[in-house]
């Protein structure tokens, strides 16, 4: 019976390993896929924010524009 119960147990370690490495894989599709996806908005949002500082515009504008920007 010892044979069987460690066999059981390192059927559990591997499928558990598999899970972990299926669902690192789906966190990291999705991670790139939001990374490649928000790279306009942030350099537009950088740049509202550089415009700000600078004093060019004030900060009623700032807010309406980052709301703007950050619409779907």
């Amino acid at each position: 019976m010892d044979g069987m119960a460690g066999m059981v147990i390192y059927m559990l370690i591997w499928g558990v390993l598999g899970l972990a490495l299926i669902a690192l894989v789906v966190v990291g599709v999705v991670w790139l896929v939001r990374s490649m996806s928000g790279t306009r908005a942030d350099a537009a949002e950088q740049e509202l924010r550089r415009r700000y500082a600078a004093g060019q515009i004030d900060a009623e504008e700032f807010r309406r524009r980052q709301e703007e920007l950050r619409r779907p």
